[in-house]
């Protein structure tokens, strides 16, 4: 085997078309990664499993650009936390106003709303909702009085559409519409046409106003929810999560898996290759019985086995993968030590009296390098889809949103069978492109360090 220097490898390798794409890829995958680390907050991955965390968001909503093919748009999912806020005093009165505005330009009703806020007051104030509507009539929707307090006290509470309170006070206005109100939901008569049962398009706008008697009375939280069908880029789960947060998240950790077991068993199978090539006869001999001993055993049946049994931690699962992983390049590696044991430097500095590993350390692996960097790339897809095999068998770390716990949970919840498309081609998607850029490296680099391929 002929050396290589870094410099000829990095020439040659940028003559490679596919080797090119690999490393566009490559750094595409790691500068989201490292925008995910900085950007989203660490407390994410903990909530991804939270139900608490995705309350406010749709249940299996689609992506929002679909809309763009449809001629009918299905209505997206709003959540507004910015309301313009004004407070004043009428007399003794303190009125403290939160205002949301909306533009409705969909096709199709909201599947409902929700207002949640938390109120600080003291006494006994008096909360109202209203809707002005595109065409100029207000609805009272809801006026309610919060909970008696002596004390400050913070009161947080969920409004929602269903409520019988708002239901009978629009039925009780139901002089404002030509047809009847009957059998109709809130949403429906709140973004309906006088006329007949169509959405009205146009901007709507939320009041909610507080009474009360103290100044100092506020509503420090305030936040609208118009229930839609469609939401985010990705879409959303049967668990309300976004799953876009999900592949973004997912990114870092594939990469992590990928990189980590490939370096670690490509490193261990060099040094004990090397070394078993350089000592040969009974070392040797041992050596790689001991290495088809591992080589025979089936991967996939002892890792699920071994995840049952001890723990489906992703980073045992890490440590097991190198274990997996490393008998391969063993026996390469010791088929290129037993050619360059041969060479003269070689045997020059065993004469001298250098020690085994030193000779193997500082004569035979830089020689191995080219070789090293070739099975590192083609090693990381393997690790990748391993792990997200596992995951796909529930036998993954639940904790973690990996691409293949993603795929796990469409799995559970049938999300084929109901065509729930954009919850399973997404994060195959993005296995597919992680896999591929180190492929392309890979084979890049195997053409560089085998001239019998590039002939």
């Amino acid at each position: 085997m002929s050396s290589i220097t870094p410099q000829e490898i990095k020439k040659e390798f940028f003559k490679s078309k596919t080797g090119i794409a690999g490393i566009t890829i490559l750094s595409i995958l790691i500068f989201t990664s490292i925008i995910v680390v900085i950007a989203i907050p660490g407390d994410t991955f903990k909530d991804w499993n939270n139900p608490g965390k995705w309350i406010s968001y749709p249940k299996v909503a689609i992506p929002v650009w679909i809309n763009l093919f449809l001629s009918e748009k299905i209505p997206e999912h709003k959540i507004l936390n910015t309301p313009n806020v004004n407070y004043d005093m009428s007399g003794d009165i303190s009125i403290t106003t939160h205002q949301f505005g909306i533009n409705f330009d969909y096709d199709d009703f909201p599947s409902d709303f929700i207002y949640e806020f938390s109120a600080k007051y003291l006494g006994k104030p008096l909360l109202q909702i209203d809707v002005i509507r595109p065409d100029g009539i207000q609805l009272k929707l809801l006026s309610t009085s919060l909970p008696h307090s002596d004390l400050n006290s913070i009161h947080s509470e969920r409004i929602f559409s269903t409520d019988d309170a708002i239901r009978k006070n629009l039925y009780l206005q139901s002089n404002k519409f030509l047809f009847s109100l009957s059998n109709l939901s809130s949403e429906d008569i709140i973004f309906s046409k006088t006329d007949n049962h169509v959405p009205l398009k146009g901007n709507y706008v939320f009041l909610i106003k507080m009474y009360g008697d103290n100044s100092k009375n506020q509503i420090p939280e305030s936040k609208l929810i118009i229930g839609g069908k469609a939401f985010g880029i990705m879409g959303t789960d049967e668990l309300r999560r976004d799953l876009a947060v999900g592949l973004l998240l997912g990114t870092p950790l594939a990469l992590f898996i990928g990189l980590v077991v490939a370096i670690a068993s490509v490193m261990m199978g060099l040094l004990y290759g090397a070394y078993a090539g350089y000592r040969g006869k009974k070392t040797d001999e041992v050596m790689m019985r001991f290495n088809d001993v591992i080589y025979a055993l089936p991967a996939l049946p002892f890792l699920i086995i071994l995840s049952i049994t001890i723990s489906n931690s992703i980073f045992v699962m890490v440590g097991f993968l190198m274990i997996f992983g490393w008998v391969g390049v063993a026996k390469v590696a010791r088929s290129m030590a037993l050619q360059i044991k041969t060479r003269g430097y070689v045997e020059a500095a065993n004469m001298m009296g250098q020690k085994n590993s030193k000779i193997v350390l500082r004569h035979i692996l830089p020689q191995l390098l080219p070789y090293a960097f070739a099975s590192i790339a083609i090693s990381v897809p393997a690790a990748i889809t391993t792990e997200a095999g596992l995951s796909f068998l529930g036998l993954g770390d639940p904790s973690f949103p990996t691409w293949g716990q993603i795929l796990h949970d469409a799995n559970v919840y049938g999300a084929s069978a109901r065509g729930l498309w954009w919850w399973i081609m997404p994060p195959g998607i993005m296995i597919a492109i992680t896999g591929l850029a180190f492929v392309f490296i890979g084979n890049a680099l195997d053409v560089i360090i085998n001239p019998k391929l590039k002939r």
